[in-house]
């Protein structure tokens, strides 16, 4: 599965997708939830760098070589309780398509970038192959049997993009976002996990990947690598596995650093995996929100916002009942 972000600006990236309509998303394209010239100057950050999870989508047609999911497969029934976010910004563009985790009967966890304005209406699926809203006319409304409403959408108070000094060191902080449905939703949900976890795992440690994001590079059309990815099930949850590479880096204190490449049973997040959870493999535990990536073809590493730091559970554990 690979995180992925909006080209909301065509200049920092975020792994977000965002569905219909330049500048937030073209429909059925997969991007990257790009930083405005303006933040890229604020945090030194070089366009060529940066890649957040958030959610464009392509549709354009896979030519020349190409991969799955960086050796994804659908998830099928394994991961109920994760969900692809719809959200509309109440005039006419489509604003995000993102990844989240139910855990509880109506509170969804997901990155902060997800859940930032502008956003006037929301929607949640957890259909493991979910068909796009089939609403005609704009504004859309209520709910369904597969699309859940959305109330409210918060996030954390202390997050914030280019708001730091050191360029790609501090460029983003407390990237989680919280998501509050209309509708109870019943179990299962996912766990939150014990604060300072992450400290406790080990160099390589297993973990799971679970995202709505694109799924394919197309190679050879000379288009940039943020546009040039899509999806091989639009609106399919799929899985992949990846490693903890576990170290004293300058964010190590509040983003987990993650294998990204496809292989050796591997794989990543990319467009459109944006908020999607990190889970310590074979458990319905959440270590941490999919966040940013380095670089627009989603390889190398990734970075993901961790959630067992004490400010932040303490933040999500106050919208739990």
């Amino acid at each position: 599965m690979h995180r992925y972000i909006s080209n909301a600006h065509k200049n920092g990236i975020f792994w977000i997708s965002s569905k219909l309509f330049f500048p937030l998303i073209l429909f059925k394209q997969s991007a990257l939830f790009l930083l405005s010239e303006s933040d890229m100057r604020k945090t030194e950050i070089k366009h060529s760098i940066l890649v957040l999870a958030t959610v464009l989508i392509l549709g354009q047609t896979l030519i020349g070589s190409t991969y799955a999911i960086k050796n994804g497969t659908l998830d099928r029934t394994a991961h109920p309780y994760v969900c692809w976010i719809v959200t509309w910004d109440g005039v006419s563009n489509y604003v995000y398509l993102g990844t989240g985790a139910l855990i509880s009967s109506k509170v969804v966890l997901t990155a902060g970038h997800i859940a930032q304005p502008p956003i006037a209406v929301a929607w949640v699926s957890f259909e493991p192959i979910a068909d796009w809203p089939p609403w005609t006319n704009l504004p859309p409304s209520g709910s369904s049997s597969h699309w859940h409403e959305v109330e409210s959408w918060y996030t954390h108070p202390d997050y914030c993009i280019g708001c730091g000094s050191k360029g790609l060191t501090d460029w983003i902080t407390h990237d989680v976002g919280i998501l509050i449905l209309k509708d109870e939703i019943s179990p299962p949900y996912a766990n939150l996990p014990f604060p300072g976890q992450v400290d406790t795992l080990s160099m390589k440690a297993n973990l799971d990947l679970v995202g709505y994001g694109v799924q394919y590079q197309m190679r050879g059309i000379g288009v940039p690598p943020p546009d040039n990815w899509d999806w091989e099930v639009f609106g399919g949850r799929y899985t992949a596995k990846a490693q903890l590479i576990k170290g004293n880096y300058v964010m190590s204190d509040e983003f987990l650093r993650l294998t990204a490449n496809p292989g050796q049973g591997k794989g990543g997040t990319c467009y459109g995996d944006s908020g999607s959870p990190i889970l310590l493999a074979g458990t319905n535990t959440i270590l941490g929100v999919c966040s940013w990536g380095t670089n627009g073809n989603c390889a190398g590493v990734s970075y993901d916002q961790r959630i067992d730091t004490a400010d932040i559970l303490d933040w999500i554990n106050s919208f739990l009942p």
